[in-house]
């Protein structure tokens, strides 16, 4: 089998694996992550094959939405490689990304490193701010039945990966937790230029949000 043909096949298999997802998390947020990987790869030298795997498997079983169980993904990823026949250094390396993409809270130590990694997570970590950021924030905010906003709970920045895997606090809270910090922990140089103008984007939307809750817009 070609790489084009086993791309193909993945992107099915995602789809149907993927069907029933959370909005946020779904097919069209795999695929979104898809393109912004195919664009920062433009322009950094990397194996593309992988980046295109990383980029399609990296959500296949999120942990959050299989009680916390963070092998589940990988391993989904690699019986799936296997069953195509893929090679044994792609299929390592695509599970050594899903192992390490996570933001985990911030406080996560990545025990690989790899370019084709630092591309996945840019892409991902992308579609977390600016405007898609903001909406798939609130879509799973409302998924756990959140509050949207309460002033007298104070966002928490420097939790342990447990402490973020429990944090219930409400939706704006998130923003501080993660999304503001994303623009700073970017990896590539396309990464880190789109990273700006998205980052942007949730300050503007945040300034508009405090002066409707306040009655002053």
């Amino acid at each position: 089998m070609n790489n084009s043909e086993l791309i193909n096949k993945t992107i099915t298999f995602v789809k149907e694996k993927l069907n029933d997802a959370e909005g946020g998390h779904d097919w069209f947020h795999i695929e979104r992550v898809y393109k912004n990987a195919l664009l920062i790869a433009k322009n950094t030298p990397c194996d593309i094959t992988v980046v295109q795997l990383g980029a399609l498997l990296h959500d296949i079983a999120d942990s959050k939405f299989h009680n916390g169980d963070e092998t589940i993904g990988p391993r989904t990823a690699r019986l799936f490689l296997e069953s195509e026949n893929a090679p044994e250094d792609i299929i390592t390396h695509v599970v050594n990304i899903i192992e390490n993409i996570s933001y985990k809270g911030g406080n996560f130590e990545k025990k690989f490193t790899s370019v084709e990694l630092d591309i996945v997570q840019d892409a991902d970590r992308l579609d977390a701010i600016g405007a898609i950021g903001i909406a798939r924030a609130f879509h799973y905010g409302g998924f756990k039945d959140r509050t949207i906003y309460d002033p007298k709970i104070d966002p928490v920045t420097n939790m342990t990966k447990e402490e973020y895997k429990k944090n219930n606090a409400p939706t704006i809270n998130h923003f501080y937790e993660k999304l503001l910090l994303l623009k700073d922990k970017m990896n590539t140089e396309t990464g880190k230029q789109i990273a700006a103008e998205r980052h942007r984007f949730m300050e503007t939307f945040l300034s508009q949000f405090y002066a409707e809750w306040e009655g002053e817009k």
